[in-house]
């Protein structure tokens, strides 16, 4: 039964310290979320969470730390956006490529460090973007009496990107599972307490909303079951070795296959596709009271980019980008010809196809077929929380019906799960 396996996890000490460590983060996390930077107007903050949708995603992923215009504001989005800044440059210095891919260890700890590096100036700047514009609100979230005090508000959202690195990498060294996904799931289920709450009011003021309620849940299980499978599902390309004889002994003569995911980008291109969704609106707000033509064309924008107002076109348009995002970033970081390579070079040969170049296309068609599903299937995964909320006009639980928080609530459980089992079959083989 599930119950002795979890008796079994807080029995051994060593498993048992690194669950405590990361629930103990955890708390240093919801912590930091709850403490605001100078000057903030909360009514303000509220009224303007409540209107504008596409910020609500981001607040999403923080936590509700935006929401609070906390300290740890930004979340883990500086580091996630250097990393991916990173890999994109290593397709234009190829030094770079191969301190990533040809280096071994070190090369990926040099790697690390600039993605640290360059996480500071980016929070900088996201922070003073994300300020410049809760001040020209009207009326204005946040208001300071000095350009000292804006600097001050700047460096503190920068520390806590920064410390909020710091505990991710924290987690990865000395807990159990990747620091900073969990550090992301983590914010995305401390909504969870919340939305039970607003659930159960809801339903007490319209008990004919019950209907609406037992539909979303039975689609939320339609949908995680569809994920987790798709994020399970593999295309597996049989490979065989050539027997080798060196000396007295004889290598190679088997059979294995080579996995190729049915998504293999996870959820980078909807992280994309936000980004680029969210920039319009941004613009457009700082634009929208300049008044003239300038003016107008921002408020046009800043309607086509508002699922509140145009959710057709923000949903196709949305959609679109995510499924374009995810054949860019598998050409990014999938390289048929360097696998082709590395298994000639090891003997190794799908079988019916020529090594060298013919593999390399043969792998790349078997990509292109099965990335068309996964592309279609992440589109449609995005734009979910759009779709139901709008079918059952519930507002709540929404990281439970699609977009980037389903997938990295099923990725982060089922990746921590396999590390766990895993911990718990190396004691069982020590026991023999």
């Amino acid at each position: 039964m599930w119950y002795h396996k979890l008796i079994q996890i807080f029995k051994i000490k060593d498993l048992r310290k690194k669950i405590l460590f990361v629930l103990f983060i955890f708390a240093v996390f919801r912590l930091m979320a709850n403490i605001p930077i100078p000057g903030v107007n909360l009514e303000n903050l509220r009224m303007f969470f409540a209107s504008n949708q596409s910020l609500s995603l981001l607040n999403l992923f923080t936590g509700g730390a935006l929401e609070k215009s906390s300290i740890v504001m930004l979340g883990l989005g500086p580091y996630i956006t250097s990393v991916i800044i990173l890999q994109l440059l290593t397709m234009i210095f190829p030094q770079l490529e191969r301190m990533y891919k040809e280096e071994g260890e070190q090369g990926r700890q040099k790697f690390n460090q600039f993605g640290r590096i360059l996480t500071v100036p980016l929070a900088a700047m996201q922070g003073f973007a994300m300020l410049t514009l809760l001040q020209r609100q009207s009326p204005p979230v946040v208001e300071f009496s000095s350009p000292v005090m804006l600097f001050a508000a700047i460096l503190s959202i920068t520390a806590g990107a920064v410390f909020l690195m710091w505990l991710g990498e924290l987690i990865t060294e000395k807990g159990i599972g990747n620091g900073v996904s969990l550090l992301i799931f983590a914010g995305i289920i401390a909504a969870f307490p919340m939305s039970i709450y607003q659930s159960y009011f809801d339903i007490e003021s319209s008990p004919e909303k019950t209907f609406a309620y037992l539909f979303f849940f039975i689609l939320a299980l339609v949908i995680i079951f569809g994920v987790v499978l798709v994020n399970e599902a593999r295309r597996n390309i049989p490979v065989s070795y050539a027997k080798r004889v060196r000396g007295m002994k004889m290598y190679g003569g088997v059979s294995t296959y080579l996995p190729l995911n049915l998504n293999p980008a996870g959820v980078i291109p909807i992280i994309f596709a936000l980004s680029i969704m969210l920039f319009p609106g941004m613009i457009a707000s700082f634009l929208g009271g300049a008044g003239g033509v300038i003016g107008s064309i921002a408020q046009s924008i800043g309607g086509f980019f508002d699922p509140q107002r145009n959710l057709l076109g923000y949903g196709f348009f949305y959609f679109l980008l995510v499924v374009l995002f995810t054949f860019f970033y598998t050409a990014v970081t999938f390289d048929p010809k360097a696998i082709s390579t590395n298994l000639q070079k090891m003997g190794g040969f799908v079988p019916g196809i020529r090594p060298g170049s013919s593999t390399a296309n043969f792998l790349k068609y078997i990509l292109n077929r099965v990335l068309l599903f996964g592309a279609l299937f992440l589109g449609t995964i995005a734009v979910m929380p759009f779709m139901v909320s709008a079918i059952t006009s519930v507002q709540t639980f929404t990281f439970l019906i699609g977009g980037t928080s389903l997938l990295i609530i099923v990725a982060v459980v089922l990746e921590t799960v396999k590390q766990i089992k895993a911990q718990l079959q190396m004691r069982d083989y020590d026991t023999f």
